[in-house]
């Protein structure tokens, strides 16, 4: 029971924390959302091909692997793997590692159009 109640709480911290940078950046700084999201995807990219994001991975699972920078570790991740089967591999392995998850954001985020009507919001 303390196990499971240790590996929230760490996932809780790690994915907590790499939030709060996010949203002390949105309220500081003049960056942009969508500027913010793309230099956390490269940070994950970087971060796991030096070969330091996976020992967050280890430590936090989902609080490293479900924020944004945990796609850009998935990418890396899948390119390392798929560039022992060459140049080809090396490019074509991020899309594989990331397809399964992408396809599900896709259908999920159909089924939902689906069941709710958007409204705009008032002023």
């Amino acid at each position: 029971m303390t196990d499971v109640l240790l590996m929230f709480l760490k996932a809780f911290l790690v994915g907590g924390g790499i939030c709060t940078v996010a949203q002390i950046l949105i309220n500081y700084t003049k960056i942009t959302s969508g500027k913010i999201l793309v230099y956390f995807l490269l940070a994950g990219i970087f971060l796991q091909s030096i070969g330091v994001y996976q020992y967050l991975v280890d430590f936090a699972g989902a609080g490293a692997t479900v924020p944004i920078s945990g796609f850009g570790y998935l990418l890396a991740e899948g390119a390392i793997k798929g560039a022992e089967n060459g140049l080809f591999g090396a490019f074509t392995g991020g899309l594989i590692a990331a397809s399964a998850g992408v396809t599900a954001a896709i259908v999920f985020g159909y089924l939902n159009a689906l069941i709710f009507k958007a409204k705009s919001k008032k002023n």
